[in-house]
């Protein structure tokens, strides 16, 4: 079986033990993805988002593992991810998709069938975290890009070494990604 990973994020760069056929390349689906989550270490990375995210180029690889849930299980690892739940994957030729995808962002899976099929690939599999931006000890908050740049101010005043990461990973990101947040984080603390 031929299956496409997708990232937008730290997977291209940051790979790791994720084990692809070949380096990725800028050649994914157009998803809507904003820097609407928060990681562990006060990051703001990279969700798919069908509210607030910007319509972006992504990138793909073939995953290395002929085997789609030994591929869904390696990027389980990668993405440090305490349950497969959260990768998100289509099988064509089954038709089995990921109901935790399809329920957080259900226009985005139908692009990712449809990109996979014109791809020629058999499944396509990503991180199908959503923001947790809300949630208390996290943003606190409703996303938005107003409150995305409050919290990266709060992040500056309380803890610098948190805040270069959260910078780093912004403007580490590939080129295609251009979100709202980014272009702010861009004015406001340009290199």
């Amino acid at each position: 079986m031929k299956s496409a990973v997708l990232a937008w994020g730290s997977l291209v760069w940051d790979p790791r033990e994720l084990e692809t056929a070949g380096k990725f390349a800028a050649n994914g689906p157009l998803l809507p993805i904003e820097f609407c989550r928060i990681s562990a270490d006060g990051r703001l990375t990279l969700a798919i988002d069908e509210t607030f995210g910007a319509v972006c180029k992504t990138y793909s690889a073939q995953s290395a593992l002929d085997d789609l849930d030994a591929a869904i299980e390696n990027l389980r690892l990668r993405e440090g991810m305490g349950s497969a739940r959260a990768v998100g994957f289509v099988e064509l030729g089954s038709g089995r998709q990921s109901d935790l995808a399809i329920e957080r962002h259900p226009d985005a899976v139908e692009t990712i069938a449809a990109w996979a099929a014109s791809s020629g690939y058999d499944a396509a599999i990503w991180t199908a975290l959503m923001s947790n931006f809300d949630e208390r000890g996290k943003g606190g908050e409703p996303f938005s890009v107003t409150a995305a740049m409050r919290y990266l101010e709060a992040l500056k005043d309380k803890d610098a070494a948190s805040f270069s990461r959260a910078l780093a990973y912004i403007r580490q990101a590939p080129p295609e990604v251009q979100t709202p947040v980014r272009e702010q984080v861009s004015k406001r603390w340009p290199h």
